[in-house]
Parts: C-alpha cells; sequence; structure tokens
C-alpha cells in the first residue's frame, strides 16, 4: 500500500501497545513516521517492558515505511519543540499527529474513591495522559496547519457515547480518558479554517504486550486467556487499530471525521477493515449489548 507515501507523520507513544500498532499501518501504507518513546536500547523507562522506541522504528520500515526512532519525554516541552525543530528542517510540515502517550497503568487505582486514591499517583497519571499531548500539540500543529488536509488524532479510552454513561472506576482515570476526547473536539475548532481536523479514537479490548503477559499468553495463543476471562473473545490486536487510522488519513472526504470520537470497530466497518486474523471485532457494541448485559460471552455476531 502507498496511500501515505507522501505524508509525514508523529506517532508519540509509540513504544509499544497502541502506538506501535498504529505507526507499523503508518508505515504500512507507506507513511514516512517518527515514533517517539522513553524506552530506550540500554535504558528501559519506569515501565521497565522490554520493548524499545528503535524495535518500533524497525518494525516500521520493514512494513514498508521509513520509520525514525525519537526518545524524548513528553512531559519535557523543550525536547517536543527540538522534535518540531527536526522535523520542520528535514520537510518543512507535518502531515498526521498521533497523541497515544499514556503512562498511567501502573499509576491507577480501580475502585477506589478520590479521597483514597494516592494523590502523587492520581497527579502523575494526568500530567502523563492529558498534559502530554497538549505539549504535543502545541509545538507540532504549527507544521500542521502550513498545509490543508492534515490530520491529529488523540487516541483514548471509550468513545463520548460510551465514557458520558459510565464511571470508569477511577477518578483520575475518568478524567485522563474524557479530556483526551474533548481535546481532540477543541482542537478541531482550531483547525477546520486551516483545513486541518482532530478526531478523537479508541480501541476495543487490546491484545497489547502488556495485556498479553498479564493472561499469561502469547499473540499466537491468545485465545488460551478465554478460560480466564471469556469476554476477551473479543479483543483485537493493536495493528486493527492503525488500520482504521491509516484509513481515516488516506480518506479524501477526512474532514467529516472533525471533532469527533470514533472507535476501532467503527472505523473498521466504515472502511471495510479487518483485524490480521481476518475478523472485524466491534468492541464497544459487545461490550454493551452482550458483557454489560449479563449474556455469557459469545462474539457471533461481533467479530
Amino acid at each position: 500500500m502507498t496511500a501515505l507515501s507522501d505524508r509525514i507523520a508523529v506517532v508519540a507513544g509509540a513504544t509499544r501497545g497502541a502506538g506501535r500498532g498504529i505507526a507499523v499501518e503508518l508505515g504500512a501504507a507507506g507513511a514516512t513516521v517518527y515514533v517517539t518513546g522513553r524506552s530506550t536500547a540500554g535504558r528501559r523507562s519506569d515501565y521497565n517492558r522490554p520493548e524499545t522506541i528503535e524495535e518500533t522504528a524497525s518494525l516500521v520500515t520493514a512494513a514498508g515505511g521509513c520509520g525514525i526512532p525519537v526518545v524524548l519525554d513528553h512531559l519535557d516541552p523543550a525536547a517536543v519543540a527540538a522534535l518540531a525543530a527536526r522535523i520542520d528542517a528535514a520537510h518543512g510540515r507535518l502531515d498526521l499527529l498521533v497523541n497515544d502517550v499514556w503512562g498511567g497503568e501502573l499509576l491507577t487505582e480501580w475502585n477506589v474513591p478520590v479521597w483514597g486514591h494516592d494523590l502523587d499517583r492520581g497527579l502523575r497519571l494526568l500530567h502523563n495522559a492529558v498534559d502530554t499531548h497538549l505539549i504535543a500539540a502545541h509545538h507540532l500543529l504549527p507544521l500542521m496547519i502550513r498545509r490543508p488536509g492534515g490530520v491529529l488524532v488523540e487516541v483514548t479510552d471509550g468513545t463520548a457515547d460510551y465514557n458520558a454513561g459510565r464511571y470508569r472506576l477511577s477518578p483520575f482515570y475518568d478524567l485522563a480518558k474524557m479530556s483526551v476526547i474533548r481535546m481532540a473536539w477543541a482542537h478541531g475548532r482550531d483547525l477546520e479554517p486551516h483545513g486541518c481536523c482532530s478526531v478523537a479514537v479508541t480501541p476495543g479490548w487490546m491484545r497489547s504486550e502488556m495485556m498479553l503477559d498479564h493472561y499469561g499468553v502469547t499473540e499466537a495463543g491468545w485465545r488460551e486467556a478465554i478460560a480466564r476471562e471469556p469476554h476477551f473473545c473479543i479483543s483485537e490486536t493493536p495493528r486493527f487499530l492503525g488500520r482504521g487510522i491509516a484509513a481515516l488519513a488516506a480518506d479524501p472526504e477526512r474532514m467529516r471525521w472533525n471533532g469527533a470520537s470514533t472507535s476501532s470497530g467503527d472505523l473498521a466497518r466504515i472502511y471495510g477493515i479487518d483485524d490480521l486474523d481476518g475478523s472485524r471485532p466491534d468492541c464497544f457494541r459487545y461490550l454493551v449489548e452482550v458483557q454489560e448485559a449479563g449474556l455469557a460471552a459469545d462474539p457471533t455476531g461481533y467479530r
């Protein structure tokens, strides 16, 4: 595929999970992708995970694009400004910014009210999940508005409609994920006059590296985890969301998405996209109609 062969992209927070899956699929569509993260060869981040940003860049290139690793902390405005200057010098523009920085898995205390949640951990979660996105937008969007057609993607958990009626089991997590959705809407108001758009997207139940490790399975044998958690049958790879974002970025009518909140399942339906195994999981419809309805786990009609 070469649908994005002339595009310059940044995927912020691309070391693993959704960020890596998105970056690889942008590469598969031919894009030049700057992939950013803190985990580098020889120095792990506080996640202490084996994945590195250099590995992600190699996967992007192997997929058909050009992967460029950039080691930085998105809480450091000077580092992000330096990235913007580097892209400006090399290309003079930016066509796609994917804000996927999160960093809250080890900070969230589930089913704990605000007065019981560790305050330092909760505030750090918000800094990681919200401040980083604003810093990236501040420094990188000026490159995007130089010509029409640019796309800002804010990655979150849950759609606006889904999250609005549900408490996401932590006041800090709830606020972080809703803030990103609102952020996408607000940026859309500013980008529209420049012919650029902004959209919030969410994966479904994603089989990230951390999730697979949590269940003690590999991607090849992920179905073994269904015995432990039956509703894991609706899960998807990180590449599924990546395929949807690549299709959206290549859509000549992408401005129709400006300010919207959508999911990997919705993008797959609209653009006719399948996951790596040829299935088309629709996680959020499944969550509402099956899991939250108290029905037995059964993905029939949902993937």
